[in-house]
């Protein structure tokens, strides 16, 4: 028995195992984790992330298509990339556009008191896979983005559990939280977000405008 690293239930069984790790399923938020005995050591989680992260022009796509969804044509935006950096030449069309982009990368830009302020959008892009203690992410998140603002979140979502053993998404073991369109429905029920699956790997919630979100003040973020 494990309990689930996004909601803490204890309802969890196993789920599948191969010759590398073993991982759960939990029967009510319905993300599947890996093991946690099963992570790989930080230096060899650091050295594959930054092989991925090297990649940049999906982020930049990614990036630029969600500033042009929430810009208004008036306000500069302040935005944050949460756990990846981006290249010089996209930043600077951002600044171009008046807006403020601030990063965080576990590796690169770590975290600190600095960035944390509210923010009109959040960009998370192929991140949450990689969360080991996905509550703690979550909860953040939820503290960062401004009432109204948009959390953009880029990760392949497991459509049948039957199938799991042939998604190719499951072979990288930098990837230990994955997610059902249940597992968001969960999450912005919980906290009263507004909920759009954009598409099968894109995941869209807004914090309300007049929000009466309670913020968990037990909650400790790594970094934070």
């Amino acid at each position: 028995m494990r309990r689930c690293p996004l909601c803490h239930s204890d309802k969890t069984t196993r789920f599948y195992t191969d010759k590398k790790r073993c991982l759960y399923h939990c029967q009510l938020c319905q993300l599947v984790f890996a093991d946690a005995n099963s992570h790989l050591p930080p230096t060899a989680e650091q050295q594959k992330y930054r092989l991925a992260t090297s990649k940049h022009k999906p982020l930049a796509r990614f990036m630029l298509d969600l500033i042009t969804q929430c810009e208004d044509g008036q306000t500069p935006l302040l935005g944050l990339s949460f756990g990846r950096t981006i290249d010089t030449h996209t930043l600077q069309k951002i600044t171009a556009k008046g807006h403020r982009l601030n990063q965080y990368d576990p590796s690169i830009a770590p975290w600190s008191r600095q960035l944390k302020q509210e923010y009109d959008f959040i960009c998370c892009y192929r991140v949450f896979e990689h969360f080991r203690f996905p509550y703690r992410e979550w909860a953040l998140l939820c503290e960062l983005i401004k009432p109204g603002g948009w959390i953009a979140i880029c990760t392949p979502l497991l459509s049948e559990l039957s199938a799991f053993d042939k998604w190719h998404h499951k072979n990288n073991l930098t990837h230990v939280s994955f997610y059902q369109r249940q597992t968001f429905e969960y999450l912005a029920n919980k906290v009263g977000f507004k909920l759009l699956f954009a598409a099968n790997d894109l995941i869209l919630v807004q914090k309300p405008s007049e929000s009466d979100i309670t913020r968990d003040q037990t909650s400790v973020v790594a970094g934070a």
